[in-house]
């Protein structure tokens, strides 16, 4: 008997960053998937073909064709932008529970902060931003991300490891109040009725502790917070990760009971083959 857990990546990243929280994961019994987001799977300086004009439903239509194969709604836990598709498709009833790591917000919310703004100007600064890829500059990370690395060494081969990423999803979140058509960022809370985490890090320059707890106020009927004061936004490899890690272990034990898959079953199994071929 298996339980499910499904990573979402953020913006500029790959499923390269849960390296850490898999093996953590798989090595308590936990069968784990981390798909890379459309057009992520190119080398960090050669962005896709098409990228650039990819929407953030366009992530979330693959993400959920990918849910849709598993055997059970799985745990969603996402990163940044994963975050919010992660809300997305919890909103989709895609979800048996979900963690929303450092999240971006969704649309009626907004990245009101400005230190959000910062790793995101320098991509704005070209007419056409909006539908080319983009992809942060090295003291732009270093500032945001990787601040609290102290061995800088290992914070600039993190940075090496992003890619380029669209810029229409970025318009589609930063400015929701502009995309009046399509709406992306946009997720009712109502349509999400399964348990939600909400974890900030008090040392996040990209997008501050606020942002979680205005987040985890949203989803109130279902949404639990809690603040880890000496992460940054890089809780997924920097010093501390586990303590990230085990506490989600720990609130998944005790708020919601996943679904456990029998792989020996012949159509569940070919059903988690499906969901694997491209993990």
């Amino acid at each position: 008997m298996s339980r499910l857990l499904f990573l979402i990546h953020g913006m500029w990243a790959t499923p390269h960053a849960w390296r850490h929280w898999r093996g953590y994961f798989e090595a308590r019994g936990w069968h784990v998937v981390a798909p890379p987001l459309r057009h992520h799977e190119n080398a960090p300086l050669e962005p896709a073909q098409g990228l650039g004009t990819t929407s953030l439903l366009d992530y979330a239509a693959d993400l959920e064709a990918r849910l849709r194969h598993l055997p059970a709604p799985p745990v969603i836990v996402g990163h940044g932008m994963g975050g919010l598709l992660a809300q997305i498709l919890a909103a989709r009833g895609l979800a048996s529970a979900s963690v929303l790591l450092c999240p971006t917000p969704p649309a009626a919310l907004g990245l009101r902060r400005p230190s959000a703004w910062r790793p995101l100007i320098r991509s704005q600064m070209r007419w056409g931003w909006w539908r080319s890829p983009h992809r942060p500059a090295f003291a732009t990370a270093m500032h945001g991300f990787f601040n609290t690395y102290a061995d800088k060494l290992e914070a600039g081969r993190e940075f090496a490891r992003l890619v380029h990423d669209s810029g229409r999803a970025l318009f589609e979140v930063a400015y929701p109040f502009l995309d009046k058509a399509g709406r992306a960022a946009h997720v009712d809370p109502g349509d999400i009725t399964t348990p939600m985490l909400v974890i900030g890090a008090g040392r996040d320059r990209f997008l501050p502790p606020v942002i979680a707890r205005v987040v985890a106020r949203r989803y109130a009927h279902v949404a639990e917070h809690h603040e880890f004061p000496n992460q940054g936004h890089w809780m997924l490899g920097q010093p501390g990760w586990a303590d990230v890690a085990g506490m989600v272990e720990d609130w998944i034990d005790r708020a919601v009971r996943p679904p456990e898959v029998e792989l020996n079953d012949l159509d569940r199994r070919r059903a988690w083959r499906a969901s694997m071929i491209k993990r």
